[in-house]
Parts: C-alpha cells; sequence; structure tokens
C-alpha cells in the first residue's frame, strides 16, 4: 500500500456512520427479530406487539439507508467509473428496493406462510444488499 492512510472528514464519518447505524437496525434488526420470533409466538398476541414495535424503528432506518445511500452516492460518485462498480451498485439498488418492497408485503400479508416467505425473501435481499455495499466501499 502506498501513500498515507488519513482519518476522513467530519462529514465522511457523519454520513457513513448514519448509514452503517441504519443499515444495523434494519438488516441485523431483521436477522434478530427472526431468531426470536419462535419464542416470541409462545405468548399470545406477543408477536404481533414485538413486529409493530420493530416496525417503528425499521421503517424509519430504512428511509434513512435511501437518504444516506443517495448521499453516499453523490459523494462518491464522480470522475470515471469502472463499469463493474455500475454493476455492483445496479444489483444493490434492486436488492435495496426489493428488501423494501417484500418488508412491506410482509406488513400486508394475510397468511402466515407469505408473511414468512416475504420476510425471509426480504432478509436475504437486505444481506445482499449489505454485502454488495460492502464491496462497492472498494
Amino acid at each position: 500500500m502506498t501513500g498515507t492512510l488519513q482519518l476522513a472528514g467530519w462529514l465522511t464519518v457523519t454520513r457513513l456512520s448514519l448509514h452503517v447505524l441504519a443499515a444495523s437496525i434494519w438488516v441485523g434488526g431483521t436477522l434478530v427479530l427472526a431468531g426470536l420470533v419462535p419464542t416470541v409466538r409462545e405468548f399470545d398476541g406477543a408477536t404481533v406487539k414485538v413486529a409493530r414495535a420493530f416496525a417503528k424503528m425499521s421503517w424509519p432506518a430504512y428511509w434513512v439507508l435511501i437518504a444516506t445511500g443517495i448521499w453516499n452516492y453523490l459523494a462518491v460518485a464522480h470522475g470515471t467509473i469502472a463499469a463493474d462498480w455500475m454493476i455492483v451498485f445496479s444489483v444493490k439498488i434492486v436488492a435495496v428496493a426489493a428488501a423494501g418492497y417484500l418488508g412491506y408485503r410482509h406488513t400486508r400479508a394475510r397468511s402466515a406462510s407469505a408473511r414468512g416467505a416475504y420476510a425471509g425473501i426480504s432478509a436475504l435481499a437486505s444481506v445482499l444488499a449489505l454485502v454488495l455495499g460492502v464491496a462497492l466501499a472498494g
């Protein structure tokens, strides 16, 4: 590695910290909730209450991810962008949109099997978006 490592400026630290914090709530919370649901089901009505409480945190986090994702793109997307970076970025955008859409469908599903399918696929799309984001940091 050549050059001198330097600390990021305060604006970069703020932008990335907000993005990582929101991702930890959306993605991490989804995975934690998936692990808790079997236990929570043992208590009458608790699953719905826990899901509603999680939604109060997760949906704002999702929208912070969208806003800071746009901010991230604007902060780094200048000059020449490699074709492979743009492909990965495009796939990430699809994964983020799919995660949000499927998460929303999960909240509207009437059957337990549909809720499970939407939640599971949304979680996978969320993890994919997270991994692709790490790849884009490059």
